[in-house]
């Protein structure tokens, strides 16, 4: 057996056994070869796993091949169901709670391994916990964030792999978790894919490169002390589905998938890596009689290749319910996935079904007892070789203090070496220092868009500057090297003297986003303006007015960013950097000399675009990008770059010309009455969808929308919408239709208006092609810039809502309009446009943003009460939602506090209290207090939640459960609301609360509820 988890070293600094291997290019297979792994197996450690094999139980052994994910699972219960792992999944913490310490992780942790060794089984076997610790532990509240893999990938630097991996480890490790899913092995053969991030390049030789050397740097071979499991992801072919469609289909030929796709896990395994991660994809092409399926069901893959003709002896592990996807499987049922090779299944939820179903599955035939048990030594083999079976609890482990999960210096060296110069006009970089510089744009102090998605949360959004402690953005980074006072930030460039500016910092970029979010659909183009215009725009305010622009790209992908370098005399592409902001500047800056501070040294690893659709890839025919794979400028470069074409496509990359060329008549929707086989609707939380019919002389109205007929043109040619709340008015049709003409020809949405009451809240419009398919503008600022009772002409181009994700091939719904506040307008002649576009009046695409935030003062401490002594406090009011308009009733008396009754009548509902919004970000690190009484629980056993809300649409903090306080007395109840907030909706913001408090029993579960309560209040 190899060296236990106790040994002496320090993970610190690793002892790191044998140096890098040189890998200048990948071998050629005819077949997916056999891997010999430099981890072997154990004639001792194989005769210990199959005497305890041999006395387990079946219950034992399936809770051994059972990963539940720690908010659905508790530390007792991993006791009584033998459960053999846990994970915690992007944006799950200990309590729930964002903010968690790392000692709460470590306290966690050893609850687990406890209740985990205080089992009845003959042999006591430790539960390994698994996070996605994919650029570094950054699911850890103030941990360090390397840049992201794309960014690494361009750094070249196998070295500098192995010591971000055992960086890792022992961020994993001091926090007493033992498995981390990583590294990605994925070849991005489409940067339309949400997850092209995770990707190191396009190309296989830098994939094959750093399989070895971060397996090696988080696992050591297990030598000594703090390291961590490795897992090879996701086996196969993730990074080559059709369309980067995330969980698609990759219809790659054999030959590609044994010598693109497979190389980098021949390396991994040849490496040790002792798990490997199947994959959400397919892969089928029928003209190449190629149907495999889905991974997680293909015996062929998992078994048969993987395992058999590879020789891998370590576990698969499922992804995400990927199970799930298998024909004929459930998210809870799957003898498929477990017979094709999968060993150990990732369900998060429904743990227990899936344990009693693949008991009865065993038990019926389904399932034969010795694939249970080899999947099961497999798993013991693999906790043997990690030392995790004589480890001691994680409470008691050296190498826990919670100083471990940082390593800026390493990551700020990784952000130097990642940067990739494209353009450095009359040689503009490196910039001097103590010269006046200007920075703008909006990712320039916002370190949720520097460190990208699985940051915190999964997707990364949500997140504030608050939220990473130990962290630098580039703005603090250019003011911290080039002084305070000689730096001005302006967000948008807009009204600031240029003159007064030796040079410009422009940092755009993309935004948070992780799988299946991030994916660019078949509407959108790899046009950076197409999808960010607000980028653009600021460009234009800086640009060509004598100072000099460095532009900084934020990205997780490449893209046609033509138009963005012509606006810059010098261009860095920074990918996602993560934590350390000066990193960036190390290399934008001199030294106080004048020397060059740290030279350029990234690379491209991933081709870039000549055009605003996926082009062939390196070593692809036709190759012909606008900068090739390895293009990357140094200072000594002397070279201009000629200005770039700038036309760009109208199209999505995967949409045709439509059904009809270009249109050329109107699309009618309203006109006087509605134009089929559109109708017009309102809609609210109570009902989203009522039709307003034919009668002109009817008035339908709901709690928070009313609407009525009136005149804008002609008598009784309107459609008055009042609005108090969050509702919406729009015309939908039964079914979709192809509408791609309308794009191709310039058309826009218009439709003549009249404002009685500007709107008091953010208004949006869209155009929806079938839910959940939309593009969605902001038009407050167009509503609000309407002179009142004035009747005008709106013309929105359909291109804006194109580049926001609608498919013009798929429209049901070409007008919405919706608010969350008081608003008042009146809307005829609604129609589509071919041409309008183009004209003068149309609005710009770049216009149709969110107004800048404006929050008011933070409410000072130590208190903020919402209910005392029986009275709400200030402008708070009570209001109630019902699912079916009666089951929640709600009153407030000095006797009883709030008291509340949810009616045992097949309902839902929830009790808000709401107000003027109000900036709490005072209580952040607060906590909600309150007194509760419960009368009865009726039928419910899931439990009561409180939750908060920002105004707009979904900004919801998600419904906090704080269990079931004892019935028939006041029991004082204390919840933090980092906690609180945790889950939160991307547009949740503590520093605009207009729904301070809502409490409710778990939807879906509450029958027959009354409680009450008093004294709430927010307490720093």
């Amino acid at each position: 057996m190899l060296a236990a988890c106790d040994g002496g070293s320090d993970p610190a600094t690793p002892d790191i056994p044998t140096p890098p291997v040189a890998v200048d290019k990948v071998t050629q297979y005819s077949d997916f070869p056999s891997i010999s792994s430099d981890i072997k197996k154990d004639a001792a450690t194989e005769s210990a796993i199959a005497a305890i094999v041999a006395g387990m139980s079946l219950a034992e052994k399936v809770g051994q091949m059972t990963q539940p994910e720690i908010k659905s699972i508790t530390p007792e219960q991993v006791r009584q169901y033998y459960i053999g792992s846990v994970l915690n999944g992007g944006g799950s913490f200990p309590g729930n709670n964002k903010l968690a310490a790392p000692a709460d992780w470590l306290k966690l942790a050893d609850a687990y391994w406890k209740a985990s060794m205080a089992t009845d089984a003959k042999v006591r076997i430790p539960v390994i916990w698994g996070t996605d610790a994919v650029h570094g532990h950054n699911n850890v509240f103030g941990a360090t964030m390397f840049p992201h893999n794309i960014g690494l990938g361009a750094a070249n630097d196998p070295a500098l792999m192995r010591r971000i991996g055992a960086a890792v480890a022992a961020q994993v490790y001091a926090t007493g978790i033992d498995w981390t899913f990583a590294p990605t092995l994925a070849v991005v053969r489409d940067d339309r894919w949400g997850r092209t991030y995770e990707g190191y390049s396009e190309d296989p030789l830098i994939v094959t490169k750093y399989a070895r050397e971060m397996v090696k740097g988080l696992q050591n071979d297990f030598a000594g002390s703090g390291n961590v499991i490795a897992t090879a992801k996701h086996f196969i072919g993730d990074g080559g589905t059709d369309q980067g469609r995330d969980q698609g289909v990759n219809m790659s030929s054999r030959n590609d998938m044994i010598n693109i796709h497979g190389q980098g896990y021949y390396h991994a395994l040849g490496a040790g890596a002792q798990t490997v991660m199947a994959s959400f994809n397919s892969w089928d092409n029928e003209s190449l009689a190629i149907k495999v399926g889905k991974m997680h069901g293909s015996k062929e893959m998992l078994t048969d290749v993987l395992k058999t003709r590879m020789g891998f002896d370590g576990f698969v592990i499922g992804d995400w319910n990927g199970h799930g996807q298998v024909a004929g499987c459930s998210d809870g049922a799957c003898p498929q996935a477990i017979n094709a090779g999968v060993d150990m299944i990732m369900v998060p939820d429904k743990w227990k079904e899936f344990i009693a179903n693949t008991i009865a599955s065993v038990n019926k035939g389904e399932i034969a007892l010795a694939r249970i048990d080899d999947a099961v030594t497999r798993i013991l083999r693999v906790k043997f070789r990690a030392g995790i079976m004589s480890a001691k609890a994680p409470l008691e482990r050296p190498h826990t203090e919670a100083s471990r999960l940082q390593h800026r210096a390493l990551a700020r060296e990784a952000v130097q070496k990642s940067l990739v110069l494209l353009k450095n006009d009359n040689k503009l970089l490196p910039l001097k220092r103590g010269d006046k510089i200007l920075v703008v744009g909006k990712s320039a102090d916002s370190l949720s868009n520097q460190t990208g998605g699985w940051s915190l949360t999964w997707q990364g959004t949500a997140n504030t500057n608050a939220d990473f402690p130990n962290a630098d953005s580039i703005l603090t980074a250019i003011r911290s090297v080039a002084g305070e006072a000689n730096v001005v930030y302006s967000q948008s460039g807009a009204g600031v003297k240029l003159a007064d500016f030796k040079a410009v910092i422009a940092v755009i970029g993309e935004t948070p986003y992780a799988e299946g979010v991030g994916d660019i659909g078949r509407s959108g183009t790899l046009e950076h303006a197409r999808r960010f215009p607000e980028d653009l725009a600021v460009l234009d305010a800086v640009s060509g007015k004598g100072v000099p622009v460095v532009t900084v790209l934020i990205t997780g992908r490449p893209l046609w960013v033509n138009k963005e370098l012509n606006r810059s005399d010098a261009f860095v592409v920074a990918w996602l950097p993560g934590t350390e902001g000066k990193g960036v500047t190390d290399v934008l800056f001199r030294k106080d000399n004048g020397d060059v501070n740290v030279d350029l040294k990234g690379k491209l690893s991933f081709s870039w675009p000549r055009t605003a659709c996926q082009m062939p890839n390196k070593g692809d025919p036709n190759y012909d990008p606008l900068f090739a794979y390895g293009f990357g400028m140094r200072y000594a470069d002397d070279a201009r770059l000629a200005r770039l074409d700038e036309t760009a496509p109208t199209l999505g990359c995967a949409q045709g010309a439509g059904n009809g060329g270009q249109a050329s008549v109107d699309l009618e929707v309203f006109r006087s009455a509605d134009q089929a086989p559109y109708t017009t609707r309102i809609g609210d939380p109570s009902a989203w969808s009522v039709p307003l019919g034919a009668d002109l002389n009817a008035v339908t109205t709901l709690p928070n929308v009313k609407a009525e007929t009136t005149q804008v043109n002609v008598q009784q040619d309107a459609r008055k919408i009042t609005w108090s709340g969050a509702g919406q008015f729009y015309a939908q049709a039964a079914g979709t239709a192809d509408r791609e003409a309308y794009l191709n020809a310039d058309a826009a949405l218009v439709f003549d208006t009249i404002v009685h009451k500007a709107p008091a809240g953010a208004v949006k419009m869209r155009v929806d092609c079938k839910h959940p398919c939309l593009g969605e503008v902001d038009a407050t600022t167009l509503f609000k810039g309407l002179a009142p009772d004035l009747k005008r002409t709106v013309k929105l181009p359909l291109s804006c809502f194109a580049a926001k994700g609608a498919d013009f091939t798929l429209i049901d719904t070409p007008f919405l309009v919706y608010t969350e506040k008081a608003f008042v307008a009146s809307f005829a002649n609604i129609r589509w446009v071919p041409g309008a576009a183009r004209d003068a009046d149309a609005a710009a695409c770049a216009s149709l943003v969110p107004e800048p935030p404006v929050f008011g003062p933070p409410v000072p401490g130590p208190s903020y009460p919402i209910l005392n002594a029986g009275a709400l406090a200030g402008d708070l009011a009570l209001s109630t939602y019902s699912s079916n308009g009666s089951h929640t009733k709600a009153a407030i008396t000095a006797a009883d506090g709030l008291e509340m009754r949810f009616a045992a009548d097949g309902g839902d509902g929830l009790v808000m209290i709401t107000g003027t919004p109000v900036n709490l970000s005072n209580f952040a690190g607060g906590t909600l207090q309150f007194e509760i009484n419960v009368g009865s629980y009726g039928a419910n056993t899931g439990g009561l939640a409180v939750k908060m809300e920002s105004p707009g649409n979904n900004c919801k903090s998600g419904d906090y459960l704080f269990g079931r306080p004892a019935p028939g007395i006041w029991t004082p109840v204390s919840v933090k609301v980092g906690a609180l907030t945790a889950a939160a909706d991307p547009c949740f913001d503590l520093r605009n609360i207009g729904m301070p408090f809502g409490t409710l029993p778990k939807w879906g579960d509450q029958q027959g509820v009354q409680y009450r309560l008093r004294q709430i209040r927010f307490v720093q």
